[in-house]
């Protein structure tokens, strides 16, 4: 039997840069959430958990994932639900890789939130999910939030007098941040994307 190569972090680097090329309009909150995830020299990676609960947009929780583990850093897929299947916005069956109830949340750098309406609201229904969110920005540690699931962020007093986007639908002034009509800002540690492009 032939030997198996290790993909390098160079290699994996260059193919998620392959990626982007292909599909810049899913890129940009990505980009920034990899190069915070990286320090300076690219060589410490952080982990990452990615919260899915049934509803959430499929392409902003999936592609998240895909392009940040061709990138070389871990991230694990977390469901919300009783069991580990949850079901997209657009009613396709994934199986995550853990679920939240079993999960020791302490051992993750970043949290991150894809959106979509219902997939929002059902993350933002577990008060134990938003007590990270606050613990977490509280230690200055990376959360990041997609589309409608910066609203999560919003109603937590997280966003006050932080620049930020989201869909604009999910937009509020009771927020009191900076909306940007951007496709992904970064203010410190707080991450967000407006949306799947």
């Amino acid at each position: 039997m032939g030997s198996v190569r290790k993909c390098d972090l160079k290699q994996k680097r260059e193919s998620f840069y392959d990626f982007c090329a292909r599909f810049p309009f899913y890129a940009f909150p990505v980009l920034n959430l990899m190069g915070e995830c990286y320090n300076f020299h690219m060589t410490e990676i952080k982990k990452c958990a990615m919260f899915l609960a049934d509803g959430f947009e499929e392409c902003e929780g999936l592609i998240t994932v895909d392009m940040l583990r061709r990138a070389g850093i871990t991230i694990d897929t977390i469901s919300m639900n009783e069991t580990d299947e949850v079901l997209t916005s657009h009613k396709i069956r994934l199986h995550a890789d853990r679920l939240f109830r079993d999960t020791d949340i302490t051992g993750y750098d970043v949290l991150i939130l894809p959106g979509g309406k219902l997939g929002t609201e059902n993350l933002e229904k577990s008060e134990e999910l938003k007590q990270y969110l606050v613990s977490w920005n509280q230690q200055g540690k990376l959360i990041a939030a997609i589309c409608a699931a910066p609203s999560i962020f919003g109603h937590l007093g997280l966003l006050k007098e932080k620049h930020y986007t989201c869909f604009p639908d999910f937009y509020s002034a009771d927020y009191e941040g900076i909306y940007e009509m951007e496709l992904s800002v970064v203010d410190g540690n707080i991450i967000t994307g407006r949306g799947m492009g």
